[in-house]
């Protein structure tokens, strides 16, 4: 499949509507399986996106607490829809979340961490392609904040879809995966 942005973002939208809630579940504890195996996490600081429950987006609760209990550091990020920045906060055990207007779970309150800070970025996406070039919902936050992070950051796309053919109206300030992950696959860019 070839298509542009737009197109992506429509079709993956409306895929994702159909996925059960049991599909979600074993898709998410395949792709935490799947990260746990694949990076080693243990002292590193990583970024990861908690899920919007009405998009459907894969639960990456387990991901964090699983990780965490091997000795791995996380942030979560923090919107700001007025200066469209993605500020990061570091998660601990007393970190209180709370629900944004727009669904996503954010920390209140907690130390901030610059963006040179982290070893791995986990992306939320709707789709990739095979060049490791992705597809969000459109408002350019993580591309902003992936320019901000040091050159040997590593990028993660965790999706439910395997990655299409080509987007083709990809732009210079679009920032490439280094790996996408799947219930099914592992994929390295």
């Amino acid at each position: 499949m070839k298509a542009n942005k737009a197109q992506l973002r429509a079709h993956f939208k409306e895929e994702r509507k159909k996925i059960s809630p049991k599909r979600l579940q074993k898709a998410s504890e395949d792709i935490c399986l799947s990260v746990l195996k694949t990076f080693q996490l243990e002292n590193k600081l990583c970024s990861i996106f908690l899920p919007i429950e009405r998009q459907k987006e894969l639960n990456t609760y387990q991901i964090l607490e699983r990780a965490v209990n091997i000795g791995a550091k996380f942030t979560l990020p923090v919107s700001n829809f007025k200066t469209g920045e993605l500020s990061h906060v570091l998660y601990t055990n007393d970190t209180t979340l709370e629900i944004n207007p727009y669904g996503i779970p954010e920390p209140v309150k907690g130390k901030k961490i610059a963006p040179d800070k982290h070893d791995i970025v986990f992306i939320p996406l709707l789709a990739a392609d095979k060049q490791g070039n992705r597809v969000g919902y459109g408002k350019g936050f993580y591309d902003r904040f992936l320019g901000k992070c040091k050159a040997d950051c590593i990028f993660v796309g965790l999706n439910f879809f395997e990655p299409v053919e080509e987007i083709e109206d990809v732009f210079e300030g679009d920032k490439k995966l280094n790996y996408l992950i799947t219930p099914e696959n592992v994929i390295r860019f």
